[in-house]
């Protein structure tokens, strides 16, 4: 049996996602910080995929009757409490020495879902343990990378599926590493022996040479391997890293169980549009044949109503949990999730809409309202 996460006050003052990113700032080595909140080259997508939430303007009706609101949403088959789960992000233990564990508990309590990070420094049996011990918790996955040794790819799954886990999380979108400037201009390395999962082995590089761009690429990801995984695993499968409507139409095809729009918190490639601006044509593409799912800049309970509306049927939150986790533990992620579902049911509330079901692209203002009032 592992203890819990220990108890810790939260600071004064946090009142927004926003006051919790600035108190983090204060609190994490400029190395950890520029890691976690930094992007890839220019920032420029990490900063869309904020500024694109706020460009959408919702448009509320009034005087309806509102029954108790109801928070609920169905994904893979089961019903959960919130449309509401914490992003897989690596390391968490380089924020608060609880680490993964932390955040699952919080989650857990919160009726949120929880994807672990392949890049955990957490065994997963420990926070599969916090998580899966509250009858109220949200959905419980895993995300796995593809790294070219299918046999480690298979045995990782098995781990996994025996700890509790009910899906995996396929990131599609990362074959080599972003360029992260601010990350590399902080100096920041990994500490070694860190992460809790072993790897497969690495590529061979050149004669005494370091790994090369080739050799990574000779292990990426492709539709094949899709595939093979939907072929041999025992969990759902699926794919974080979708921002092509193409993509999303072949993926639905062979069956995989939901998408995530994603650009990866703009860490990856920069200059990719937000995902509030992809997301329409993801969920256009597949036609109602998975579910998508959404993240990228999500600060305010208003963003999963506008996400909801476009077509989302549940969103993911990232680096704001890392922030709570960083400021008071267990404590701080509980903070971070309960402002966002606090702000959730305020919005749904003041829009008029008590149940999930009734958010659609009608709850958004447009430029062509005729367009949008034609799905009424």
């Amino acid at each position: 049996m592992h203890s819990l996460p220990r108890r810790q006050h939260l600071p004064p003052g946090l009142l927004t996602l926003a006051d919790h990113e600035t108190h983090a700032q204060s609190r994490l080595d400029a190395a950890v910080w520029a890691y976690f909140s930094g992007g890839a080259a220019d920032e420029i997508t990490l900063r869309a995929n904020r500024q694109a939430w706020d460009r959408l303007s919702l448009r509320p009706r009034v005087l309806r009757p509102l029954q108790p609101l109801d928070l609920s949403c169905h994904l893979l088959g089961k019903r959960w409490p919130t449309p509401l789960l914490v992003a897989p992000m690596a390391c968490q233990r380089l924020a608060h020495p609880d680490g993964e564990r932390a955040t699952a508990l919080a989650a857990a309590a919160l009726g949120a879902g929880l994807v672990l990070s392949a890049q955990t420094s957490t065994a997963p049996e420990a926070v599969a343990q916090l998580a899966l011990g509250d009858a109220g918790r949200g959905p419980l996955w895993f995300q796995l990378y593809g790294l070219g040794d299918r046999g480690w790819m298979l045995e990782l799954v098995q781990r996994v599926q025996q700890a509790g886990y009910e899906a995996l999380v396929l990131t599609v979108d990362a074959p080599v590493n972003g360029v992260r400037d601010r990350e590399r201009r902080a100096g920041f390395t990994l500490p070694p022996d860190w992460l809790a999962l072993p790897g497969p082995a690495a590529p061979a590089g050149g004669p005494g040479g370091p790994v090369g761009l080739q050799a990574l690429l000779s292990q990426a990801l492709s539709w094949a391997d899709v595939e093979w995984l939907l072929a041999h695993s025992p969990l759902p499968l699926l794919l974080k890293g979708i921002t092509h409507p193409d993509d999303a139409r072949q993926a639905a095809s062979l069956g995989v169980a939901g998408l995530i729009c994603s650009n990866h918190g703009g860490r990856v490639l920069d200059t990719l549009p937000a995902t509030a601006e992809l997301l329409p044509a993801i969920v256009q593409a597949v036609q109602g044949a998975c579910p998508v799912l959404v993240d990228g800049g999500i600060r305010r309970g208003t963003d999963i109503v506008k996400a909801l509306a476009l077509g989302a049927q549940a969103v993911l939150v990232g680096r704001p949990v890392l922030y709570g986790l960083a400021n008071a533990g267990a404590t701080g992620v509980a903070h971070v999730l309960r402002l966002l579902l606090d702000e959730f049911m305020a919005a749904l509330a003041l829009c008029g809409i008590d149940r999930l079901a009734d958010l659609k692209p009608s709850c958004l203002w447009s430029l062509n309202m005729n367009e949008i009032d034609s799905r009424l």
